[in-house]
Protein backbone atom coordinates (compact mmCIF):
# COMPACT_ATOMS: atom_id res chain seq x y z
CA UNK A 1 0.00 0.00 0.00
CA UNK A 2 1.44 3.67 -1.51
CA UNK A 3 1.81 6.23 1.49
CA UNK A 4 -1.63 8.42 0.81
CA UNK A 5 -0.97 12.19 1.63
CA UNK A 6 -3.62 13.74 3.66
CA UNK A 7 -5.19 17.22 4.64
CA UNK A 8 -7.23 17.58 7.90
CA UNK A 9 -9.63 20.10 7.43
CA UNK A 10 -10.97 21.74 11.33
CA UNK A 11 -11.32 23.99 13.55
CA UNK A 12 -8.72 23.56 16.25
CA UNK A 13 -10.84 20.75 17.80
CA UNK A 14 -12.24 17.60 16.25
CA UNK A 15 -9.40 17.71 13.64
CA UNK A 16 -6.51 17.57 16.22
CA UNK A 17 -8.30 14.24 18.01
CA UNK A 18 -8.60 12.69 14.55
CA UNK A 19 -5.08 13.24 13.68
CA UNK A 20 -3.86 11.99 17.54
CA UNK A 21 -6.59 8.74 17.22
CA UNK A 22 -6.01 7.63 13.83
CA UNK A 23 -3.24 8.99 12.07
CA UNK A 24 -0.45 9.64 14.59
CA UNK A 25 1.97 6.65 14.25
CA UNK A 26 0.25 5.29 11.39
CA UNK A 27 2.39 4.97 8.42
CA UNK A 28 0.41 4.30 5.37
CA UNK A 29 -0.73 7.94 6.19
CA UNK A 30 1.19 11.14 5.42
CA UNK A 31 -0.07 14.21 7.18
CA UNK A 32 0.96 17.29 5.29
CA UNK A 33 -1.12 19.73 7.13
CA UNK A 34 -3.82 20.51 8.89
CA UNK A 35 -6.25 23.41 7.33
CA UNK A 36 -8.23 26.03 9.80
CA UNK A 37 -11.22 28.36 9.48
CA UNK A 38 -14.21 30.09 11.83
CA UNK A 39 -12.23 30.44 14.60
CA UNK A 40 -10.18 33.94 14.42
CA UNK A 41 -6.19 33.67 14.88
CA UNK A 42 -5.86 29.62 14.40
CA UNK A 43 -4.48 29.13 11.15
CA UNK A 44 -0.61 29.91 10.54
CA UNK A 45 0.28 27.85 13.71
CA UNK A 46 2.41 24.23 14.18
CA UNK A 47 0.70 21.98 15.56
CA UNK A 48 3.67 20.82 17.54
CA UNK A 49 6.46 18.23 16.98
CA UNK A 50 5.95 17.37 21.08
CA UNK A 51 2.54 16.08 20.01
CA UNK A 52 2.87 14.87 16.73
CA UNK A 53 4.82 11.86 17.35
CA UNK A 54 8.00 9.90 15.70
CA UNK A 55 6.58 10.45 12.05
CA UNK A 56 6.70 14.16 12.11
CA UNK A 57 9.58 15.78 13.42
CA UNK A 58 9.44 19.17 12.39
CA UNK A 59 5.59 19.13 13.68
CA UNK A 60 2.60 19.90 11.02
CA UNK A 61 1.65 22.80 9.80
CA UNK A 62 -1.95 24.71 10.33
CA UNK A 63 -2.83 26.53 7.46
CA UNK A 64 -5.88 29.12 6.40
CA UNK A 65 -8.74 26.73 4.97
CA UNK A 66 -8.54 29.17 1.76
CA UNK A 67 -5.50 28.02 1.08
CA UNK A 68 -7.23 24.21 0.63
CA UNK A 69 -6.94 24.35 -3.44
CA UNK A 70 -3.56 25.50 -3.66
CA UNK A 71 -2.36 22.88 -0.94
CA UNK A 72 -4.13 19.67 -2.75
CA UNK A 73 -2.33 20.56 -5.57
CA UNK A 74 0.96 21.39 -4.13
CA UNK A 75 1.34 18.42 -1.53
CA UNK A 76 -0.02 16.31 -4.04
CA UNK A 77 -3.06 15.16 -1.55
CA UNK A 78 -4.66 11.88 -1.88
CA UNK A 79 -7.54 12.44 0.51
CA UNK A 80 -9.07 15.43 2.65
CA UNK A 81 -11.01 14.26 6.42
CA UNK A 82 -13.26 16.90 7.52
CA UNK A 83 -13.11 17.33 11.30
CA UNK A 84 -15.52 20.23 11.66
CA UNK A 85 -17.90 20.02 15.00
CA UNK A 86 -19.99 22.41 13.03
CA UNK A 87 -21.30 22.88 9.60
CA UNK A 88 -24.46 23.26 7.44
CA UNK A 89 -25.01 20.10 4.82
CA UNK A 90 -24.57 22.89 1.99
CA UNK A 91 -21.63 24.51 3.53
CA UNK A 92 -20.24 20.84 3.59
CA UNK A 93 -21.63 20.24 0.35
CA UNK A 94 -19.26 22.52 -0.85
CA UNK A 95 -16.31 21.50 0.73
CA UNK A 96 -16.33 18.23 -1.15
CA UNK A 97 -16.68 19.92 -4.14
CA UNK A 98 -13.55 22.22 -3.31
CA UNK A 99 -12.05 18.76 -2.23
CA UNK A 100 -13.25 16.23 -5.65
CA UNK A 101 -12.79 19.63 -8.05
CA UNK A 102 -8.83 19.53 -6.90
CA UNK A 103 -8.89 15.86 -7.54
CA UNK A 104 -8.73 14.62 -3.98
CA UNK A 105 -10.87 12.11 -2.10
CA UNK A 106 -13.19 13.27 0.65
CA UNK A 107 -13.79 11.47 3.78
CA UNK A 108 -16.28 11.81 6.67
CA UNK A 109 -15.16 9.49 9.32
CA UNK A 110 -17.73 7.82 11.27
CA UNK A 111 -16.95 9.34 14.81
CA UNK A 112 -17.16 5.85 16.54
CA UNK A 113 -13.72 5.29 15.08
CA UNK A 114 -12.03 8.22 16.84
CA UNK A 115 -13.25 7.36 20.05
CA UNK A 116 -11.86 6.17 23.18
CA UNK A 117 -12.50 3.85 26.10
CA UNK A 118 -12.65 4.67 29.23
CA UNK A 119 -12.08 2.18 32.51
CA UNK A 120 -15.07 4.63 34.17
CA UNK A 121 -18.51 5.21 33.48
CA UNK A 122 -19.12 8.03 30.64
CA UNK A 123 -22.32 10.25 30.28
CA UNK A 124 -22.19 12.44 26.97
CA UNK A 125 -23.83 15.53 26.71
CA UNK A 126 -24.02 16.66 23.15
CA UNK A 127 -26.09 18.76 20.93
CA UNK A 128 -27.94 19.02 17.54
CA UNK A 129 -26.30 22.66 17.06
CA UNK A 130 -23.97 25.10 19.35
CA UNK A 131 -25.82 26.96 21.78
CA UNK A 132 -29.09 24.50 22.62
CA UNK A 133 -27.95 23.77 26.24
CA UNK A 134 -25.31 21.53 26.46
CA UNK A 135 -23.47 23.18 29.02
CA UNK A 136 -26.27 23.60 31.31
CA UNK A 137 -27.29 20.20 30.94
CA UNK A 138 -24.26 19.20 31.77
CA UNK A 139 -24.07 21.05 34.69
CA UNK A 140 -27.31 19.68 35.68
CA UNK A 141 -25.89 15.50 35.75
CA UNK A 142 -23.25 16.75 37.35
CA UNK A 143 -25.54 17.74 40.51
CA UNK A 144 -27.52 14.63 40.47
CA UNK A 145 -24.22 12.77 40.36
CA UNK A 146 -22.98 14.62 43.21
CA UNK A 147 -25.99 14.44 45.34
CA UNK A 148 -25.81 10.66 45.02
CA UNK A 149 -22.74 10.29 46.73
CA UNK A 150 -20.12 9.83 43.58
CA UNK A 151 -17.56 12.53 41.85
CA UNK A 152 -18.04 13.57 38.43
CA UNK A 153 -15.28 15.07 36.54
CA UNK A 154 -16.38 17.21 33.85
CA UNK A 155 -14.12 16.69 30.08
CA UNK A 156 -14.95 19.90 27.86
CA UNK A 157 -14.52 19.26 24.13
CA UNK A 158 -11.39 21.24 22.70
CA UNK A 159 -10.95 24.90 22.56
CA UNK A 160 -7.11 25.27 22.11
CA UNK A 161 -6.28 28.03 20.97
CA UNK A 162 -3.26 29.09 22.57
CA UNK A 163 0.12 27.42 22.66
CA UNK A 164 -0.66 23.94 22.02
CA UNK A 165 2.16 22.07 23.27
CA UNK A 166 1.11 24.38 26.82
CA UNK A 167 -1.95 23.17 25.85
CA UNK A 168 -1.59 19.08 26.06
CA UNK A 169 -3.60 18.65 29.46
CA UNK A 170 -5.66 21.61 31.00
CA UNK A 171 -6.97 20.64 34.55
CA UNK A 172 -9.52 23.81 35.92
CA UNK A 173 -10.62 23.35 39.45
CA UNK A 174 -10.37 27.01 40.49
CA UNK A 175 -10.96 30.74 38.88
CA UNK A 176 -7.57 31.57 38.82
CA UNK A 177 -6.52 28.35 36.73
CA UNK A 178 -8.64 30.49 34.35
CA UNK A 179 -5.91 32.76 34.10
CA UNK A 180 -3.00 30.70 34.76
CA UNK A 181 -3.62 29.29 30.92
CA UNK A 182 -4.57 32.20 29.58
CA UNK A 183 -8.01 31.45 28.74
CA UNK A 184 -10.18 33.16 26.25
CA UNK A 185 -13.60 34.24 26.94
CA UNK A 186 -14.75 31.02 24.81
CA UNK A 187 -13.06 28.65 27.10
CA UNK A 188 -14.02 30.69 30.30
CA UNK A 189 -17.74 30.26 28.83
CA UNK A 190 -17.65 26.49 29.17
CA UNK A 191 -15.32 26.38 32.21
CA UNK A 192 -16.40 29.02 34.78
CA UNK A 193 -19.52 27.46 35.35
CA UNK A 194 -18.81 24.50 36.05
CA UNK A 195 -15.95 25.82 38.43
CA UNK A 196 -18.41 27.51 40.44
CA UNK A 197 -20.48 24.70 40.65
CA UNK A 198 -17.91 22.57 42.64
CA UNK A 199 -16.63 20.48 39.54
CA UNK A 200 -12.99 20.01 38.02
CA UNK A 201 -12.70 20.76 34.36
CA UNK A 202 -10.12 19.04 31.86
CA UNK A 203 -9.70 20.38 28.69
CA UNK A 204 -6.66 20.33 26.10
CA UNK A 205 -5.50 18.73 22.98
CA UNK A 206 -4.60 14.99 23.71
CA UNK A 207 -7.67 13.82 24.72
CA UNK A 208 -6.20 9.79 25.58
CA UNK A 209 -3.43 11.93 28.53
CA UNK A 210 -6.69 13.89 29.40
CA UNK A 211 -8.77 10.92 30.07
CA UNK A 212 -5.99 9.08 31.99
CA UNK A 213 -5.99 12.44 34.46
CA UNK A 214 -9.19 12.38 35.07
CA UNK A 215 -10.03 8.94 35.71
CA UNK A 216 -7.78 9.35 38.51
CA UNK A 217 -10.14 11.47 40.35
CA UNK A 218 -13.42 10.36 38.87
CA UNK A 219 -16.61 8.16 39.38
CA UNK A 220 -17.84 9.30 36.37
CA UNK A 221 -17.03 11.19 33.72
CA UNK A 222 -19.50 13.70 31.90
CA UNK A 223 -18.28 14.76 28.78
CA UNK A 224 -19.05 17.97 28.19
CA UNK A 225 -19.68 18.86 24.18
CA UNK A 226 -18.72 21.61 21.69
CA UNK A 227 -20.82 22.73 18.82
CA UNK A 228 -22.59 19.91 17.34
CA UNK A 229 -19.81 17.42 17.70
CA UNK A 230 -19.44 14.07 19.07
CA UNK A 231 -18.05 12.74 22.18
CA UNK A 232 -14.48 11.44 21.79
CA UNK A 233 -14.74 8.96 24.14
CA UNK A 234 -17.11 5.81 24.08
CA UNK A 235 -20.41 6.67 26.09
CA UNK A 236 -22.26 4.70 28.61
CA UNK A 237 -25.15 7.30 28.29
CA UNK A 238 -25.62 9.76 25.88
CA UNK A 239 -27.98 12.79 26.15
CA UNK A 240 -28.36 14.77 23.30
CA UNK A 241 -30.27 18.42 23.38
CA UNK A 242 -32.14 19.95 20.44
CA UNK A 243 -33.54 23.62 20.22
CA UNK A 244 -37.13 24.56 18.82
CA UNK A 245 -35.88 28.12 18.30
CA UNK A 246 -34.04 26.75 15.33
CA UNK A 247 -36.61 23.93 14.62
CA UNK A 248 -35.38 22.04 11.68
CA UNK A 249 -31.84 22.76 12.27
CA UNK A 250 -31.53 18.82 14.08
CA UNK A 251 -31.74 17.37 10.28
CA UNK A 252 -29.95 20.07 8.42
CA UNK A 253 -26.07 20.24 10.39
CA UNK A 254 -23.14 18.35 10.14
CA UNK A 255 -22.27 16.43 12.84
CA UNK A 256 -25.57 17.53 14.71
CA UNK A 257 -27.30 14.85 12.50
CA UNK A 258 -25.34 12.06 13.22
CA UNK A 259 -25.29 12.43 17.55
CA UNK A 260 -29.45 13.03 17.68
CA UNK A 261 -29.37 9.62 15.32
CA UNK A 262 -26.86 8.12 18.42
CA UNK A 263 -28.57 9.64 21.34
CA UNK A 264 -29.71 7.35 24.43
CA UNK A 265 -31.91 10.06 25.81
CA UNK A 266 -33.12 13.25 23.41
CA UNK A 267 -33.98 17.01 25.49
CA UNK A 268 -36.01 19.51 23.67
CA UNK A 269 -34.66 22.68 25.36
CA UNK A 270 -35.97 26.38 25.81
CA UNK A 271 -39.72 24.98 25.62
CA UNK A 272 -40.48 28.15 27.58
CA UNK A 273 -39.37 30.25 24.81
CA UNK A 274 -40.50 28.20 21.76
CA UNK A 275 -43.85 27.80 20.13
CA UNK A 276 -45.72 25.05 20.12
CA UNK A 277 -45.43 23.48 16.45
CA UNK A 278 -41.69 23.74 16.97
CA UNK A 279 -41.47 22.35 20.06
CA UNK A 280 -43.46 19.37 17.63
CA UNK A 281 -42.00 19.69 14.37
CA UNK A 282 -38.71 19.21 16.50
CA UNK A 283 -40.15 16.20 18.16
CA UNK A 284 -41.03 14.47 15.16
CA UNK A 285 -37.87 15.43 13.15
CA UNK A 286 -35.99 13.68 16.21
CA UNK A 287 -38.41 10.36 16.33
CA UNK A 288 -38.25 10.26 12.49
CA UNK A 289 -34.18 9.34 13.04
CA UNK A 290 -34.17 8.17 16.18
CA UNK A 291 -36.58 5.92 17.56
CA UNK A 292 -34.79 4.24 20.49
CA UNK A 293 -34.23 7.28 22.59
CA UNK A 294 -36.80 8.96 24.85
CA UNK A 295 -37.45 13.04 24.07
CA UNK A 296 -37.77 14.87 26.88
CA UNK A 297 -38.96 18.95 27.49
CA UNK A 298 -37.28 20.77 29.65
CA UNK A 299 -37.33 24.95 29.56
CA UNK A 300 -34.20 27.35 30.15
CA UNK A 301 -34.48 29.62 33.29
CA UNK A 302 -33.11 32.93 33.14
CA UNK A 303 -31.93 34.74 35.91
CA UNK A 304 -30.20 38.19 37.00
CA UNK A 305 -28.14 38.99 39.69
CA UNK A 306 -29.42 42.53 39.90
CA UNK A 307 -32.44 42.47 37.87
CA UNK A 308 -33.47 45.61 39.61
CA UNK A 309 -31.33 47.85 37.94
CA UNK A 310 -32.40 46.71 34.31
CA UNK A 311 -36.23 47.64 34.62
CA UNK A 312 -37.14 50.74 32.76
CA UNK A 313 -33.30 51.32 31.69
CA UNK A 314 -31.50 51.53 28.37
CA UNK A 315 -29.64 48.64 27.53
CA UNK A 316 -26.49 46.75 25.56
CA UNK A 317 -26.86 43.39 25.08
CA UNK A 318 -24.33 40.52 25.62
CA UNK A 319 -24.71 36.63 24.38
CA UNK A 320 -22.23 33.87 24.27
CA UNK A 321 -20.33 34.83 21.28
CA UNK A 322 -20.72 30.86 19.34
CA UNK A 323 -24.03 30.79 19.56
CA UNK A 324 -25.17 33.88 18.04
CA UNK A 325 -21.86 33.92 15.12
CA UNK A 326 -21.63 30.60 13.72
CA UNK A 327 -24.54 29.37 15.73
CA UNK A 328 -26.87 31.19 13.52
CA UNK A 329 -29.35 31.93 16.74
CA UNK A 330 -31.69 35.08 15.91
CA UNK A 331 -31.87 35.88 19.57
CA UNK A 332 -30.33 34.58 23.31
CA UNK A 333 -30.97 34.82 27.00
CA UNK A 334 -29.78 38.13 26.86
CA UNK A 335 -33.17 39.18 24.84
CA UNK A 336 -35.24 37.02 27.28
CA UNK A 337 -33.67 39.06 30.49
CA UNK A 338 -33.88 41.75 29.04
CA UNK A 339 -37.93 41.58 28.32
CA UNK A 340 -38.18 39.47 31.36
CA UNK A 341 -36.88 41.94 33.64
CA UNK A 342 -38.60 45.13 31.87
CA UNK A 343 -35.63 46.79 30.32
CA UNK A 344 -36.73 49.88 28.47
CA UNK A 345 -34.85 51.11 25.07
CA UNK A 346 -31.99 48.46 23.79
CA UNK A 347 -29.22 49.67 21.63
CA UNK A 348 -28.09 48.50 18.66
CA UNK A 349 -24.54 46.59 19.31
CA UNK A 350 -23.54 46.97 15.67
CA UNK A 351 -23.38 50.80 15.83
CA UNK A 352 -20.77 50.67 18.31
CA UNK A 353 -18.45 47.81 17.01
CA UNK A 354 -14.84 48.70 16.93
CA UNK A 355 -12.18 47.00 14.64
CA UNK A 356 -11.93 43.15 15.37
CA UNK A 357 -15.69 43.28 16.66
CA UNK A 358 -16.74 44.89 13.87
CA UNK A 359 -15.10 42.59 11.30
CA UNK A 360 -17.35 40.17 13.33
CA UNK A 361 -20.72 41.80 12.52
CA UNK A 362 -19.51 41.82 8.85
CA UNK A 363 -18.99 38.38 8.84
CA UNK A 364 -22.00 37.57 10.33
CA UNK A 365 -24.70 40.23 8.61
CA UNK A 366 -27.89 38.76 10.78
CA UNK A 367 -26.19 39.82 14.21
CA UNK A 368 -27.67 43.72 15.12
CA UNK A 369 -29.14 44.45 18.14
CA UNK A 370 -26.99 42.04 20.43
CA UNK A 371 -23.02 42.12 21.10
CA UNK A 372 -21.21 38.44 20.91
CA UNK A 373 -19.01 38.33 23.48
CA UNK A 374 -15.47 37.39 21.37
CA UNK A 375 -12.78 37.45 22.94
CA UNK A 376 -10.33 34.88 21.32
CA UNK A 377 -7.04 37.23 21.93
CA UNK A 378 -6.13 40.09 24.87
CA UNK A 379 -6.60 42.28 21.56
CA UNK A 380 -10.00 41.24 20.93
CA UNK A 381 -11.21 41.62 24.55
CA UNK A 382 -9.94 45.15 24.76
CA UNK A 383 -11.90 45.67 20.75
CA UNK A 384 -14.77 44.01 23.18
CA UNK A 385 -14.16 46.22 25.99
CA UNK A 386 -13.86 49.62 24.15
CA UNK A 387 -17.37 48.29 22.25
CA UNK A 388 -19.15 48.06 25.31
CA UNK A 389 -17.87 51.98 26.75
CA UNK A 390 -18.56 53.06 23.51
CA UNK A 391 -22.46 51.92 23.99
CA UNK A 392 -24.85 54.81 24.66
CA UNK A 393 -27.17 53.07 27.69
CA UNK A 394 -27.28 52.53 31.11
CA UNK A 395 -27.10 49.55 31.57
CA UNK A 396 -25.26 46.44 29.99
CA UNK A 397 -27.13 42.62 30.07
CA UNK A 398 -24.54 40.40 29.59
CA UNK A 399 -25.72 36.55 28.38
CA UNK A 400 -22.08 34.95 28.34
CA UNK A 401 -21.49 32.44 31.01
CA UNK A 402 -18.12 33.96 31.87
CA UNK A 403 -18.13 37.18 34.40
CA UNK A 404 -17.18 39.91 31.79
CA UNK A 405 -16.40 41.81 35.22
CA UNK A 406 -13.59 39.98 35.62
CA UNK A 407 -12.00 41.13 32.42
CA UNK A 408 -12.95 44.45 31.12
CA UNK A 409 -12.99 47.75 32.83
CA UNK A 410 -16.51 48.85 31.43
CA UNK A 411 -17.81 52.60 31.95
CA UNK A 412 -21.25 51.57 33.15
CA UNK A 413 -22.88 48.52 34.87
CA UNK A 414 -22.96 44.98 34.10
CA UNK A 415 -25.55 42.45 35.09
CA UNK A 416 -24.64 38.86 34.35
CA UNK A 417 -27.64 36.84 33.34
CA UNK A 418 -27.56 32.69 33.94
CA UNK A 419 -29.78 30.42 33.09
CA UNK A 420 -30.60 26.60 34.18
CA UNK A 421 -31.79 23.73 33.17
CA UNK A 422 -35.10 23.19 34.24
CA UNK A 423 -36.79 19.44 32.99
CA UNK A 424 -40.39 19.39 32.62
CA UNK A 425 -40.80 16.09 34.15
CA UNK A 426 -38.55 13.78 36.77
CA UNK A 427 -37.68 11.70 33.75
CA UNK A 428 -34.26 12.63 33.53
CA UNK A 429 -33.68 12.43 37.00
CA UNK A 430 -34.72 8.70 36.73
CA UNK A 431 -33.01 7.95 33.86
CA UNK A 432 -30.25 9.07 35.90
CA UNK A 433 -30.63 7.93 39.38
CA UNK A 434 -31.00 4.20 36.91
CA UNK A 435 -28.12 4.59 35.44
CA UNK A 436 -26.17 5.40 38.94
CA UNK A 437 -27.64 2.35 40.45
CA UNK A 438 -26.33 0.26 37.41
CA UNK A 439 -22.85 1.80 38.54
CA UNK A 440 -23.26 0.95 42.23
CA UNK A 441 -23.84 -2.69 41.61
Amino acid sequence: MSTKNIIIIGAAGRDFHTFNTLFKDNPNYNVVAFTAAQIPYIANRQYPKELSGKLYPKGIPIKDESELPKLIKSEKVDVCIIAYSDLAYNVLGNKISIVNACGADFWLISPDHAMIKSSKPVIGICGVRTGVGKSQTSRYVSKVIRKAGLKAVVVRHPMPYGILKDEVVQRFSKLSDLDKNKATIEEREDYEPHIKNGFVVYAGVDYGAILKAAEKEADIIIWDGGNNDAPFYKTDMLIVVADPLRAGNELTYYPGEIVARMADLLIINKVNSASSEDINRVRESLRSINTKAKILLADSLVTADNPRIIKGSKVLLIEDGPTITHGNMKFGAATVAAKQFGAGETVIAKKYAVRSIKETFQKYPALYDELPAMGYSPAQIKDLEATINLAECDVVVSATPTDLRRLVNANKPIVQISYELAPETNELDKALEKFIKGIKR
